[in-house]
C-alpha cells in the first residue's frame, strides 16, 4: 500500500491503563504522566505537517487537544478503538482467569473471542478503508490495537509481528515508504 507519511501516536496513559483495566470504546481520562507524555508529542512534532486526526474517544481527544497545540484538527470516527464487548472495564488479570481459553494462543488473538466485541477482521476493514482514504501527509493520534492494525495494515506485515514496541505512549511513529521509524 502507498501511503504518504503517516505520524501515529497512542494516546496518554490512562487511569485505567495504570490500573490494568481494559477500555475499548469506554473511557478514562488521562493520568498526569499521560499528560506529560501528550506535551512530549507536541514537542516531537514541531516541524512536522500535515492534516491532524483523532479518535472519538475521551483519552484520545485529551491527548490531542494537548498534543495538536494550536492546530486545526478533527476526530476521524474509523480511528476508534477495537470494541471489545463486555471486556469492557474488566481487568486483564481477572478476565484471564474467568475466561481462560479465550486467552489462548497469539497475544492478539483473543480479540477474536470477547463476547459481543469488534474482531480483528472488522478492525482490519475499518483501518483498510481509513488509510485508502489518506491522499496526504497525517498525524493521528489513535490507540494500541488500532495503531498495531493500522501499522500491519499499511506495511503488510502480519499483526502478531507488529509487537508491543508499536503500541508505546508518548511516542511518535513515522510511516514512510513502508518503513517505521519511532521519532525520539
Amino acid at each position: 500500500m502507498m501511503l504518504p507519511d503517516l505520524y501515529l501516536m497512542r494516546h496518554g496513559q490512562t487511569q485505567w491503563n495504570a490500573m490494568g483495566r481494559l477500555q475499548g470504546i469506554l473511557d478514562s481520562p488521562l493520568t498526569p504522566l499521560g499528560v506529560e507524555q501528550a506535551h512530549r508529542q507536541a514537542t516531537l512534532l514541531k516541524g512536522i505537517g500535515g492534516i491532524c486526526l483523532c479518535s472519538p474517544q475521551g483519552r484520545a481527544v485529551q491527548t490531542a487537544a494537548i498534543a495538536f497545540q494550536g492546530r486545526a484538527w478533527s476526530v476521524e470516527p474509523r480511528l476508534s478503538e477495537i470494541g471489545i464487548g463486555i471486556f469492557a472495564g474488566g481487568q486483564v488479570v481477572d478476565l484471564r482467569k474467568r475466561y481462560p481459553r479465550i486467552f489462548t494462543g497469539d497475544a492478539l488473538d483473543w480479540y477474536n473471542h470477547c463476547p459481543e466485541g469488534e474482531g480483528l477482521d472488522a478492525l482490519r476493514a475499518r483501518c483498510t478503508k481509513f488509510l485508502d482514504s489518506i491522499d496526504q501527509s497525517t498525524i493521528i493520534i489513535t490507540h494500541g490495537v488500532t495503531l498495531a492494525m493500522l501499522l500491519s495494515v499499511a506495511t503488510g506485515t502480519k499483526l502478531a509481528n507488529i509487537g508491543q514496541n508499536h503500541m508505546q505512549q508518548g511516542c511518535i511513529y513515522r510511516l514512510s515508504l513502508g518503513t517505521i521509524d519511532q521519532l525520539a
